[in-house]
Protein backbone atom coordinates (compact mmCIF):
# COMPACT_ATOMS: atom_id res chain seq x y z
CA UNK A 1 0.00 0.00 0.00
CA UNK A 2 2.93 2.39 0.75
CA UNK A 3 3.90 1.92 -2.69
CA UNK A 4 0.90 2.73 -4.02
CA UNK A 5 0.91 6.16 -2.28
CA UNK A 6 4.69 7.05 -3.39
CA UNK A 7 3.13 6.84 -6.92
CA UNK A 8 0.63 8.59 -6.75
CA UNK A 9 2.14 11.45 -5.30
CA UNK A 10 4.79 11.30 -8.11
CA UNK A 11 2.69 11.27 -10.68
CA UNK A 12 0.88 14.14 -9.15
CA UNK A 13 4.19 15.80 -8.77
CA UNK A 14 4.88 15.39 -12.42
CA UNK A 15 1.78 16.55 -13.95
CA UNK A 16 2.04 19.31 -11.34
CA UNK A 17 5.42 19.99 -12.96
CA UNK A 18 4.72 19.17 -16.65
CA UNK A 19 1.50 22.15 -16.58
CA UNK A 20 3.81 24.55 -15.06
CA UNK A 21 6.37 24.48 -17.99
CA UNK A 22 3.55 24.15 -20.07
CA UNK A 23 1.92 27.48 -18.53
CA UNK A 24 5.31 29.05 -18.74
CA UNK A 25 5.85 28.57 -22.24
CA UNK A 26 3.04 29.86 -23.07
CA UNK A 27 3.32 32.69 -21.23
CA UNK A 28 6.78 33.31 -23.24
CA UNK A 29 5.37 32.93 -26.61
CA UNK A 30 2.45 35.10 -25.77
CA UNK A 31 4.74 37.50 -24.82
CA UNK A 32 7.17 37.28 -27.29
CA UNK A 33 4.81 36.97 -29.90
CA UNK A 34 1.87 39.42 -28.87
CA UNK A 35 -1.21 39.53 -31.10
CA UNK A 36 -2.04 42.01 -33.35
CA UNK A 37 -5.05 44.44 -33.74
CA UNK A 38 -7.36 42.29 -36.06
CA UNK A 39 -9.69 44.35 -38.62
CA UNK A 40 -13.14 42.99 -39.70
CA UNK A 41 -13.24 40.13 -41.80
CA UNK A 42 -15.43 40.09 -44.36
CA UNK A 43 -15.92 36.20 -44.19
CA UNK A 44 -16.43 36.32 -40.67
CA UNK A 45 -19.39 38.92 -41.32
CA UNK A 46 -20.66 36.89 -44.25
CA UNK A 47 -21.02 33.93 -42.27
CA UNK A 48 -22.72 36.04 -39.35
CA UNK A 49 -25.56 37.11 -41.48
CA UNK A 50 -25.99 34.15 -42.84
CA UNK A 51 -26.43 32.01 -39.88
CA UNK A 52 -28.80 35.27 -38.19
CA UNK A 53 -30.86 34.83 -41.39
CA UNK A 54 -31.35 30.95 -41.71
CA UNK A 55 -32.19 31.09 -38.10
CA UNK A 56 -34.59 34.80 -38.17
CA UNK A 57 -35.88 34.73 -41.84
CA UNK A 58 -36.62 38.08 -43.00
CA UNK A 59 -34.54 39.96 -41.07
CA UNK A 60 -31.59 42.84 -41.43
CA UNK A 61 -28.70 42.88 -39.77
CA UNK A 62 -27.64 46.49 -39.79
CA UNK A 63 -24.70 46.06 -37.03
CA UNK A 64 -22.40 43.69 -35.41
CA UNK A 65 -19.97 44.43 -32.53
CA UNK A 66 -17.75 42.49 -30.17
CA UNK A 67 -18.60 42.83 -26.49
CA UNK A 68 -14.85 42.72 -24.97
Amino acid sequence: MPELLTICLAAFIAVFVLLTILAVIMWATTHIFPMKEQKTDPALIGAITTTYQSIYPNTKITKIEEIK
